[in-house]
């Protein structure tokens, strides 16, 4: 059985008050995020919803995936207006890991990022499945990195859970300024392929802003 919350309570945010969980606005702006591509078709698949509704999102992206689909990556950079992000060169649980290998797989992405000739200046980063220590996050802060975590969690990932209680959890929990967590990977695509058209068809309704992370 998998135990994770939904909605990012009050007293995490608070107890963990240097990552950024929520951006809160007066402008109704909410924050599509996909982790772990990029993956073929996948990928492509969420850029042309995102295009269909024309909204921003951030993707945190897995090194690994990016040296294996340089193709896939382009396509995200060439949108022109998503948000890239580093989510680890091998999807590492930072609670697993030491401090110097966790820092040295994060450091691996980035060079990814630099052969493959593209000039980012992003500086956010998101910890695979939201799990870090402190010493690795201050570390990664020194770096001049934001650490995003999210607000509302989809658990579109979850293949035991049906795909009408995965748009539930995001719908029922949406609000201005919430950071909402999807995966562009295999594994989540039964759940999502489902949920994000709904997703954006409800933001678009509610007069919800989809904007990148900066």
């Amino acid at each position: 059985m998998n135990f994770y919350w939904i909605k990012t309570n009050w007293i995490i945010k608070k107890i963990f008050s240097k990552f950024i969980w929520d951006i809160p606005n007066t402008e109704n702006k909410v924050y599509l995020t996909f982790d772990d591509g990029p993956i073929p078709e996948i990928t492509e698949w969420v850029l042309e919803q995102l295009k269909k509704h024309d909204v921003k999102a951030t993707f945190f992206c897995i090194g690994d995936n990016i040296d294996k689909h340089p193709e896939i990556f382009t396509k995200v950079i060439n949108e022109g207006h998503h948000a890239i992000g580093n989510h680890t060169f091998n999807h590492l649980n930072g609670w697993k890991t030491t401090t110097d290998a966790y820092l040295d797989n994060f450091k691996r992405y980035e060079e990814i990022i630099q052969q493959s000739g593209i000039n980012l200046k992003s500086k956010l980063f998101r910890p695979p499945y939201g799990k870090i220590k402190t010493t690795q996050a201050k570390k990664i802060r020194k770096l001049g990195y934001k650490i995003i975590m999210w607000d509302v969690l989809s658990a579109d990932f979850d293949q035991n859970l049906p795909k009408e209680d995965c748009l539930e959890n995001v719908l029922s929990n949406i609000e201005s300024g919430s950071v909402i967590v999807f995966h562009d990977s295999i594994k989540a695509f039964k759940n999502l392929e489902y949920v994000l058209p709904r997703t954006l068809a409800y933001l678009k309704k509610n007069n919800f802003i989809c904007d990148t992370i900066l």
